[in-house]
């Protein structure tokens, strides 16, 4: 079992725990959707690290002035969303260093034009809402960084409009920076980029395969319209969580196969100094529409079909194109979006080494959906 698995399991035994106890102690049930004791550790050492860096690197840059904090309170709420939730919306680049910016600008215009110290605080935080939306940014801890003008404004204002550049700005750049070092190494994308929409590979009117028989972007807006709320995630990953669990629920209703259990072993396969004619030959004779090119000990070097061999090549090696493959052990089922996007026929089955062990075409791949699990049930009984 390795350090993911054990964490994992660690974290769902403490959650079924604390659901298992009375009611107060709920509480302290996890409510982000998909977080693992393993997430919340790294959120926790980029923090330490991130901060520690970021004083550091401040108070090298700018000294030990009494007016010149190091660093800035927004700075540590940011740091739990770029450590914790590296995926929301609200935790991108432009949105930290944006936010905190504009907010802090916002502030100190409040602070100059306003003196109620009440009145101030909370129009500095509406027109910072305000204009971080405009600007495309909004960011919780900007209203932090807002208030801190205002409350501050004595001191603040003897750094006058630096203040939202150093240490402000200067502060969630230097964040930012370590906090993409960081995710590299995390396993986190950072900046996150959420998936394009499902589309049409073949140049028509047509929508893509994927939003024929499922549900549509027009679809998911008109849902988020109904429920009338605002969600802290990206539509695009909406719409790749929503279509993931279309996929989990197919496979648990016909009895999630692996790609071994349907795949076809007896692989046709063409060598890369393999002749284009000889390759399209194999293609007809065999009746299908993509041919794994492999090496002498059967490694898997590419792909070729029908498209590849109309150009002209000299040889397979020069008209390939890079193969789609997948895992023995992975459900079957989660090749439904390559196999669907228009442009692949079939996936490649492989070992670790990268050795050719079978294919899952989309023939394969229907049959499966088309299988009665009942009726399989009913010829092992007989």
């Amino acid at each position: 079992m390795g350090w993911n698995d054990l964490t994992v399991n660690s974290w769902n035994a403490l959650r079924r725990a604390l659901k298992a106890a009375p009611g107060r102690f709920n509480l302290f049930s996890p409510i982000l959707a998909g977080a693992t004791l393993r997430d919340r550790l790294i959120a926790c050492l980029g923090a330490v690290l991130s901060i520690g860096l970021t004083g550091a690197l401040s108070g090298l840059a700018f000294g030990q002035n009494p007016h010149l904090p190091l660093l800035v309170a927004p700075v540590g709420a940011s740091a739990v969303l770029l450590f914790a939730v590296p995926a929301s919306p609200l935790a991108q680049p432009w949105p930290i260093i944006g936010g905190n910016v504009i907010s802090a600008v916002v502030g100190i215009l409040v602070g100059w034009l306003v003196r109620d110290p009440m009145i101030a605080s909370g129009l500095a935080v509406a027109v910072a809402i305000a204009a971080m939306s405009l600007a495309r940014c909004l960011h919780p801890p900007g209203g932090a960084a807002a208030l801190t003008a205002v409350l501050a404004w004595p001191s603040i204002a003897a750094a006058g409009f630096m203040f939202p550049l150093v240490p402000v700005g200067v502060n969630s750049l230097v964040l930012v920076v370590l906090g993409w070092a960081f995710h590299r190494f995390s396993r986190h994308s950072y900046p996150h980029v959420a998936p394009a929409p499902p589309r049409n590979a073949h140049g028509t009117r047509d929508a893509a395969p994927a939003e024929r028989t499922g549900f549509t972007a027009q679809d998911l807006d008109a849902a988020l319209g109904d429920l009338g709320e605002t969600f802290d995630i990206d539509p695009g990953d909406l719409d790749q969580l929503l279509r993931q669990v279309e996929l989990r629920a197919a496979a648990r209703a016909h009895g999630d196969p692996s790609c071994a259990d349907i795949m076809s072993r007896d692989v046709i396969a063409v060598g890369p100094d393999a002749d284009l004619p000889g390759a399209q030959a194999l293609l007809l004779r065999h009746g299908v529409r993509t041919l794994p090119v492999v090496d002498d000990a059967g490694a898997l070097l590419g792909t070729v079909g029908l498209r590849e061999l109309a150009a002209p090549a000299a040889a397979v090696r020069a008209a390939m194109a890079p193969a789609c493959t997948a895992q023995a052990h992975q459900p079957a089922f989660s090749l439904v979006e390559r196999l669907t996007d228009g442009a692949a026929h079939a996936v490649v089955v492989v070992d670790e080494a990268g050795r050719v062990l079978g294919m899952v075409t989309q023939t394969d791949l229907l049959a499966t959906f088309c299988r009665s699990p009942r009726a399989g049930l009913d010829r092992d009984a007989a």
